[in-house]
């Protein structure tokens, strides 16, 4: 028989400091076409560790994912277009959550065509967005599969 929990104020610090359920997130793959018919790829920073990443975010209530991408892409860089209903592939991640605490992540990335960017979006000023080829794209980020994920996207293209 499994023991309760005495509901002191002890037992919570005898939790594990990584979450065990991995979660979920969308992301947005935002590129374009810089006229000379090469492909670039945009990144933005995080908001905490100012590290490149491509804009994402969690699952939303009656959005599909790759809809999900796009107002993420857009709420982060400030860019809208054309999203691809099928992924294009998964990288994971841990993600440092308030308190300390971590979780693992699988991010499933949707490709974004780029056809405006606005002049005002809401985390304008919380993350800085740039353009990259996508083999500087790829030496920028942290996480590996996401490296691999960039490099085989640009090859397809």
């Amino acid at each position: 028989m499994a023991k309760k929990s005495s509901g002191k104020r002890g037992d919570s610090d005898k939790r594990a400091k990584t979450s065990s359920r991995r979660r979920i997130q969308y992301a947005a793959l935002p590129y374009r076409s810089n006229g000379k018919s090469e492909l670039e790829v945009m990144l933005v920073t995080s908001r905490g560790t100012q590290r490149w990443i491509i804009p994402k975010g969690w699952p939303k209530i009656g959005l599909p994912p790759h809809r999900t991408a796009e107002e993420e892409a857009y709420e982060e860089a400030g860019v809208a277009g054309k999203v691809g209903k099928k992924r294009i592939g998964s990288y994971s991640y841990d993600k440092v959550l308030k308190a300390g605490l971590t979780a693992s992540c699988r991010v499933q990335v949707f490709p974004l065509r780029v056809t405006r960017q606005h002049k005002q979006w809401p985390e304008q000023h919380q993350r800085e967005t740039r353009w990259y080829r996508p083999r500087d794209a790829a030496r920028f980020v942290k996480e590996p599969s996401l490296r691999r994920l960039i490099r085989k996207f640009a090859k397809q293209r």
